[in-house]
């Protein structure tokens, strides 16, 4: 791949990993529409760890406080506006954020071949895109959405941790699914997509790791670009950063209409260029190939 591919991919990821409208399935629609090759595992890796490294800078200040809560040190109150103001209040969210990885972690290891085998097609994606935004409009308008991160009680964590194992699915999105399934418990719009990311940083940090060490198994005698991996990385990292700047601030204001509509006209769009004179099988091979 030639570097202006590399970053526009980046772009897509970061763009589409922190917003509520799927990462898997506009990476294999933009390769396949512009009928680009498989980048392969080691730029796969790439991506994923530019992502967490902007997970990792945004919320490196909140996981501070939520480890010093967690060992019973006192820490600097944050101001009433603050984010992280309530944190301190629950000195049990460091075990619940760990009970809540255990979900997607159990699913990915039990059910990974048979998703990737059986639940990669156009009508899958399109059904899912559909589906869960109709979940994400239903509870972005009917919610109590009066609770904060601290707030959350171990069952509540661990459902959301059920909706990550189900982001799975190509089409679910992991920030749509958990960032719907906390809403509907009652957190407020920027507090929801907080705990979806701080609950996807292990996730992330194990599909990285899982896929680096399996890369690593089988990579013997290839040749490893490390331009294109780098830029990969930066593109990712800074973009991610600024997507998550972003969507935070417009939660404080706003609602999550935009990404529904997105969601929807998007699945259509699915079903419509896989429906087209033939284009369904040509679709479901890529998608299977992936």
């Amino acid at each position: 791949m030639n570097l202006v591919q590399v970053a526009i991919l980046a772009l897509v990821q970061a763009l589409t990993e922190f917003l509520p409208i799927s990462s898997s399935a506009h990476l294999v629609l933009v390769r396949w529409l512009l009928d680009w090759e498989d980048p392969g595992l080691f730029f796969d890796v790439a991506l994923h760890f530019g992502t967490l490294l902007a997970l990792t800078a945004y919320f490196a200040g909140t996981w501070v406080r939520i480890l010093g809560s967690a060992v019973g040190l006192r820490m600097r109150q944050p101001t009433p506006n603050h984010p992280d103001r309530d944190l301190d209040g629950n000195p049990r969210l460091l075990w619940f954020l760990a009970a809540a990885t255990v979900p997607a972690a159990c699913a990915g290891m039990a059910f990974q071949d048979t998703i990737e085998a059986h639940l990669r097609s156009p009508a899958v994606i399109a059904t899912m895109l559909i589906g869960v935004g109709c979940v994400i409009w239903w509870a972005d308008r009917n919610a109590r959405q009066d609770k904060g991160v601290g707030d959350l009680s171990l069952g509540s964590c661990l459902l959301i941790g059920c909706a990550q194992a189900l982001a799975l699915v190509p089409g679910t999105s992991r920030a749509g699914a958990t960032i719907a399934v906390a809403l509907l418990l009652g957190l407020e719009r920027q507090a929801a997509a907080r705990f979806s990311f701080l609950l996807a940083m292990p996730i992330v940090a194990g599909a990285a790791l899982k896929t680096g060490l399996d890369t690593v198994g089988g990579a013997s005698g290839q040749a490893v670009e490390y331009l294109p991996l780098g830029l990969g990385v930066l593109v990712s990292a800074v973009a991610g950063y600024g997507v998550i700047t972003l969507f935070l601030r417009y939660l404080q204001h706003a609602t999550m209409a935009p990404f529904v509509y997105y969601r929807w006209a998007f699945g259509i769009l699915v079903l419509l260029l896989a429906g087209t004179d033939g284009e369904l099988a040509l679709l479901a091979e890529f998608i299977q190939g992936e």
